[in-house]
């Protein structure tokens, strides 16, 4: 696992946002989505702001470093 963890499923389903939606929505692939929600891809700077403002959210609510990592 990389150390950054996230809480853009949670979110994504409080929108029924599909996985294949938000990835549209913000220009990735699916299979970047799911990299992403299970913490095995760390995503740019950009993509993490596109990704929080699709959700409606900040950046730091939605992802954090894992304690590990500090």
């Amino acid at each position: 696992m990389i150390g950054l963890k996230n809480h853009i499923k949670q979110h994504r389903a409080r929108l029924n946002l599909t996985q294949e939606e938000l990835a549209q929505m913000v220009g990735v692939r699916r299979q970047t989505i799911i990299s992403i929600e299970k913490g095995k891809y760390a995503p740019s700077a950009v993509l993490a702001f596109r990704i929080a403002k699709v959700l409606g959210m900040k950046v730091d609510d939605l992802f954090q470093l894992n304690e590990e990592f500090e």
